[in-house]
């Protein structure tokens, strides 16, 4: 969770008032013990206790999950003349994370996973998943994970944040301190509110809460009655009573959109441009979206400006999301069906290139192979320990394309992988931080290690962007 410089956030300890026990009464008990009730009578209410918040807490709780994190931190500001025996700092931090897409696509908050060593997504039910980072958005601290559930996910319904009223209940769940799935209800304060955290932090037209917010709600879902997502908890002012900010989910909805597709990298891989579009025909009605395409450009193929895009393969189509989400893990062309003056239509449309589709869904193992030209396999420390008792592990390469990054950089068959750069490559998802670091740019061409005929060796390689 960010906080402002204005003041610390303050938490205050627990305290429970115990009274003083009272003397003994100088009259003589009654033969017999006095009658209590059994049971302790209910205290009245006005309505059943299962209330439209409970049902639609219990609906939505399960799309929400929880985020574990954990960076290294040099207690010397990574000095390279550190005296010896003085190691890095391990830190954990917390966050909260929505599920978009049954197979695993979370969005949270840039600051949560920005620059982190490795990433743990609890589920509702307990399961502990590894997480890695698929794309980042840190002008609109957004960010995208992925996880591989045991099983498919359940999402919610994203609301619009553009009929909120004021003083309208909001509701948020999150991670709060790392009390998991912490429920907490408030009102809306104001509306596209501008916020400045500090010289390097400022966000625009935020919704402002009266929810009580906490580290750890950060990238965490704000719902309104209808259980409906309007917002992505953000920032708090620190020192102040419940002022809190949420990113409007529309904002939410098309850069997380952009960030699926690749758009922020490299444009519209499909040569489309969207407009979402939304209305609700009663206050407490069901929000209806659609998805309209606003431009397109001359390899777009059959689908044209105004048409009214309705499935991509079997997904439907409500939002921009949806559209990326249908694109995300498809090779080849897909089938795209669309409204056009109130007639349906089926068309085809060329989705994305292999590294492209790796880079955006995640795959570890595709994008080593396209990145770097290299299978690998996770192999312990019994393996490496003899050309330095300090290895904890590596990665077996168990094939070097010729002609690759890693082949170019002088590593073959059977070598080691020990890491890049400054990290360590224990796991393909290591490999795979490095390749999709926000900073690649700034050390690539970079050092790599690895282990041949018991010796650790160094080499230089260049990755393309």
């Amino acid at each position: 969770m960010r906080f402002s410089a204005v003041a610390p956030f303050r938490t205050f300890a627990w305290s429970l008032a115990i009274g003083s026990l009272g003397t003994a009464s100088a009259v003589e008990p009654p033969t017999a013990p006095v009658p209590v009730s059994a049971t302790i009578p209910a205290i009245p209410t006005l309505g059943n206790r299962r209330d439209e918040t409970v049902v639609m807490v219990e609906r939505v709780k399960n799309a929400v999950v929880n985020i574990h994190s954990e960076r290294t931190v040099s207690p010397l500001h990574e000095d390279p003349f550190r005296p010896a025996g003085v190691q890095p700092q391990r830190v954990n931090g917390m966050g909260t994370g929505i599920v978009l897409d049954s197979r695993g696509y979370i969005v949270t908050n840039f600051h949560v996973v920005d620059d982190v060593q490795s990433l743990r997504v609890r589920l509702c039910d307990g399961t502990n998943c590894p997480a890695r980072v698929i794309a980042l958005d840190k002008e609109n601290d957004l960010a995208l994970i992925k996880i591989e559930p045991p099983k498919p996910l359940p999402t919610v319904a994203l609301g619009t944040s553009q009929d909120l009223m004021l003083a309208e209940k909001v509701f948020a769940i999150g991670n709060a301190y790392g009390y998991e799935h912490t429920v907490t209800v408030g009102h809306v304060s104001a509306m596209k509110r501008d916020v400045t955290l500090n010289k390097e932090i400022s966000y625009r037209s935020l919704i402002q809460t009266q929810t009580p917010i906490n580290p750890g709600n950060s990238g965490g879902p704000l719902f309104n009655r209808l259980g409906e997502v309007v917002g992505v908890n953000v920032a708090i002012r620190a020192g102040a009573q419940n002022i809190a900010f949420a990113i409007p989910v529309d904002t939410m909805i098309a850069r997380s959109a952009d960030m699926l597709s690749g758009r922020k990298k490299s444009g519209a891989k499909h040569g489309l441009t969207f407009a979402d579009k939304h209305e609700r025909t009663t206050e407490d009605g069901p929000l209806k979206r659609w998805l309209e395409v606003a431009r397109t450009d001359s390899d777009s193929g059959a689908i044209k400006a105004g048409d009214v895009i309705e499935k991509v393969g079997e997904m439907t189509v409500f939002t921009s999301l949806d559209f990326e989400r249908g694109l995300v893990e498809r090779t080849g062309a897909t089938k795209v069906q669309i409204r056009r003056d109130g007639n349906a239509m089926e068309v085809e449309l060329a989705t994305s290139a292999v590294v492209e589709r790796a880079a955006a869904t995640g795959n570890a193992a595709e994008l080593l192979m396209v990145k770097l030209g290299i299978k690998a396999l996770p192999v312990g420390a019994n393996l490496v320990s003899t050309a330095d008792k300090q290895l904890r592990g590596g990665l077996w390469l168990s094939e070097v394309v010729a002609g690759g990054a890693a082949n170019k950089a002088g590593l073959q068959r059977g070598d080691i992988l020990l890491g890049l750069h400054q990290w360590e490559a224990l796991t393909l998802d290591n490999v795979t931080y490095v390749l999709q670091h926000k900073d690649l740019a700034t050390f690539n061409p970079m050092k790599v290690f690895f282990v041949r005929d018991g010796r650790v060796r160094e080499g230089v390689m260049t990755i393309a962007e």
